[in-house]
């Protein structure tokens, strides 16, 4: 008998997006155990809508991947293996396009060691966010260069180099899932009456915190206050794979102090989201999803990139909202106690 782990759900905004694919007023649903992120991620969201464009969001790229690994008599047959697929994508495109309408070869890179040969192929996957399309394409790749490659033998369907839920270095460089650039400017007093600080300030703290910190953390291409709360609670509305938050979370937060106004902005470089396939189906996903607006009859795809940068400017409203409270000393803690452990602590304890 399968269980539902029930969590709790809150609507939050509204937000204003604008940009390459969607330009829209909207709430966002967020499962989350940590109540205070639903006001904080509010306090954003009614920000952007103060602002004519709101936040903008970019998407600039999006694939999903699967590497696969295969063993060679050396490297130098491993490297002739590489030549060969290189030279006969298009003959790889028909194949793959065999596994399915939605999924699409784009390319492909790769690493030769000793004499293994790691292959990570790039594929558009419609609007799934294409875990299992992109395997079963993969699978059916492998299976063909085994056949008409020589000198090469199966090492694994997945090798690691993908790479699926590890924080890597190379999703962020090659790219993995929805790549999503959101922008935000904030008037001064808007900064100084709604967050209760200065564009100065927050710039100073990203600088020190999210950049310096994570440095010295030895944190992997990743400069951010908190991406993994608001994905954690979107992605657990939305139906999505949660274990997906290890590598959604590796982002970069821009401040800049523009006069007196702030420029704030969140690259999102790995968003592994989706508006078809398992999970989906769920009652309160399907819910969440239209009224999100991501159940409409468009081209595909196309459901997808709209979620994708739903979910990107939701993380920008929640890391505006945490590093405004961050330069105010104690603003943090008054809020979690508040929200958190009203039945345990006195009235005389909450300040």
């Amino acid at each position: 008998m399968t269980l539902v782990a029930g969590v709790p759900m809150n609507w939050v905004g509204p937000m204003r997006i604008t940009g390459n694919v969607a330009e829209i007023e909207t709430e966002v649903p967020l499962a989350t155990y940590e109540t205070p992120l639903w006001p904080s991620v509010r306090r954003g969201a009614r920000i952007s809508m103060t602002v004519p464009r709101g936040v903008v969001a970019t998407l600039v790229d999006e694939r999903m991947t699967r590497s696969v690994l295969v063993r060679a008599d050396d490297a130098h047959t491993a490297h002739q293996a590489v030549r060969q697929v290189d030279a006969r994508l298009d003959e790889l495109r028909e194949v793959v396009r065999k596994c399915g309408r939605f999924v699409e070869l784009l390319g492909f890179h790769h690493e030769i060691t000793a004499n293994l040969l790691f292959l990570r192929f790039d594929f558009r996957t419609g609007d799934a966010s294409g875990h299992n399309m992109a395997t079963l394409a993969a699978d059916a790749l492998l299976t063909h260069l085994l056949a008409t490659v020589p000198g090469i033998a199966y090492g694994s369907i997945s090798a690691n180099y993908c790479t699926d839920k590890k924080a890597t270095a190379v999703n962020g460089i090659l790219g993995r899932g929805k790549n999503v650039v959101t922008e935000l400017v904030v008037p001064r007093d808007t900064v100084r009456a709604r967050l209760h600080t200065t564009a100065a300030a927050i710039a100073e703290l990203n600088v020190r915190k999210n950049l310096i910190g994570t440095l010295l953390a030895g944190g992997i291409r990743s400069a951010n206050a908190h991406y993994a709360n608001m994905l954690l609670g979107f992605y657990l509305a939305t139906g999505q794979d949660a274990a997906n938050i290890v590598e959604g979370s590796q982002g970069v937060t821009v401040a800049e102090d523009r006069d007196g106004d702030l420029y704030f902005s969140c690259t999102v470089p790995n968003l592994i989201v989706g508006t078809v396939g398992n999970g989906k189906d769920l009652g309160f996903v399907d819910d969440n999803l239209t009224r999100l607006g991501c159940r409409a009859d468009r081209a595909p795809g196309e459901n997808a990139r709209r979620l994708a940068v739903i979910c990107a400017a939701t993380v920008l409203c929640g890391e505006l909202s945490l590093l405004a409270a961050q330069t105010n000393p104690g603003e943090l803690m008054r809020a979690h106690v508040r929200l958190e452990r009203p039945a345990t602590i006195g009235a005389d304890d909450v300040r």
